[in-house]
């Protein structure tokens, strides 16, 4: 639309709504939201025709889950489909910022995708190689960085920008490349460790893309950011258009994802969007505020390390089973209820995220 319609602006004053990102953020997210609409129970009925049993479900997962063998996986296909379509349709093509966040995105969802489909396919839990798993996205999201690197101005695009100060910046040089690539890569596994309960990811991903959106857009422009004494990085409101998208996508995908779940959003859809926030994080040089806004995500993949390392060490586990929800499913509590009340610590954390941008 910016592209078709945007152009003829000086011709049809109506047109010129479509210069505006706020304008095009909306559309990008009603088109991703009802292309998910229309389309999503047919990907469901093909993915369970496909499938056969569905994704298999671990034997040594909470009992509770057993109930939900033969439901689909890779709705993460439904989420990527929605959201890289209204971004070509509503997004401006020409930034540079766009293609690179899209190609973490679509890149991570591919390393997702055959993941999930090792897992159908042996009917086992166990599905890519760790080792070549990670590698892969390292090197995707490398290119990403190293893309970030050139796009901007340097010194400041290869440093690392901190909440809470006005000017205080750290140049970290090309330390930048593999400081960004922890990011994305530690945003995407984080945001895959969380998809354990129906709902569970899918809602704190679209707060984290709500957040990311209005940070991306102030960011982007140079009144605001003078305003909120925030560090100008041009080019980059641009990306609120992609976290619209990601928020109208992931809405579509909630009403089939609601418990019971109709299909699981799978490493297709966790790997992306985990990755797709931490590129734009990246992009706009709030790094530390994702810690903090998807501090949730943080908190899932600290309690799988704590309870990997204390098992190692000392042959004790610190949690009776992780990523840490389990813990609380083994404590008795029921899933709807994990579900809501890690959906309220999103909240939460994405509020004092956003806090940042006034206390400098």
């Amino acid at each position: 639309m910016f592209h078709i319609l945007g152009g003829y602006g000086d011709l049809v004053p109506l047109f010129n709504v479509f210069r505006y990102i706020t304008f095009r953020t909306g559309g990008a997210m009603m088109t991703a939201l009802v292309f998910v609409f229309l389309f999503g129970p047919a990907i469901i009925r093909t993915l369970r025709l496909r499938q056969g049993k569905g994704q298999p479900i671990r034997a040594d997962g909470p009992q509770g889950h057993l109930s939900k063998q033969g439901t689909p996986t890779m709705g993460g296909l439904m989420i990527l489909t929605g959201l890289v379509f209204a971004t070509l349709l509503w997004g401006n093509l020409t930034n540079p910022y766009v293609w690179v966040v899209l190609l973490v995105t679509v890149g991570f969802g591919l390393i997702g995708f055959y993941d999930d489909y090792l897992k159908i396919k042996r009917t086992s839990s166990k599905g890519f190689g760790a080792r070549e798993r990670i590698l892969l996205e390292i090197l995707i999201a490398a290119i990403a960085v190293y893309a970030v690197a050139r796009i901007g101005t340097p010194p400041f695009s290869t440093s690392l920008a901190f909440p809470f100060f006005k000017e205080f910046v750290v140049p970290l040089g090309w330390f930048f490349v593999p400081f960004g690539v922890f990011i994305i890569v530690g945003a995407g596994n984080a945001v895959n460790l969380t998809d354990g309960l129906d709902g569970l990811a899918i809602v704190p991903v679209m707060i984290a893309a709500g957040c990311f959106g209005v940070i991306s857009y102030l960011v982007g422009n140079a009144v605001f950011s003078e305003y909120l004494q925030i560090h100008f990085v041009p080019g980059t409101g641009e990306l609120a258009v992609l976290c619209g998208a990601m928020i109208g996508a992931g809405l579509g995908f909630l009403w089939f994802n609601a418990p019971p779940a109709s299909i699981f959003m799978g490493d297709t859809g966790s790997l992306a969007l985990g990755g797709m926030l931490g590129a734009i994080s990246v992009a706009i040089k709030h790094e530390i505020v994702l810690a903090i806004v998807g501090g949730l995500f943080v908190l899932e993949a600290v309690s799988v390390i704590v309870q990997v390392v204390s098992f190692k060490l000392f042959g004790k586990r610190v949690f009776k089973m992780a990523p840490i929800h389990h813990h609380f499913e083994q404590l008795g509590w029921k899933e709807p209820q994990i579900v809501v009340r890690f959906w309220i610590i999103a909240v939460v954390l994405a509020l004092i995220g956003l806090s940042t941008l006034k206390l400098r």
